[in-house]
């Protein structure tokens, strides 16, 4: 799955909960880098990394993947 910035910043800027650690971690990290320096650069750069995790793991991801698609 391919997130879209509009999708990165919602899960950035957001306050949502998942069932997958790493997965939470990940958004964790990638807020605190958001926060410091909120740019478009940044956020191509957090979206590719949110993408790529969620490409690797959807298999496992359950219920955090419906609710990454519904945003």
């Amino acid at each position: 799955m391919q997130l879209s910035p509009q999708q990165a910043e919602k899960l950035l800027k957001g306050n949502h909960a998942f069932s997958l650690w790493s997965l939470s971690m990940l958004i964790t990290r990638l807020k605190g880098v958001y926060d410091i320096n909120p740019t478009p650069e940044v956020l191509d750069s957090c979206c590719g990394e949110l993408s790529a995790f969620i490409t690797k793991f959807a298999k496992i991801m359950g219920k955090d993947y419906t609710l990454i698609e519904k945003l």
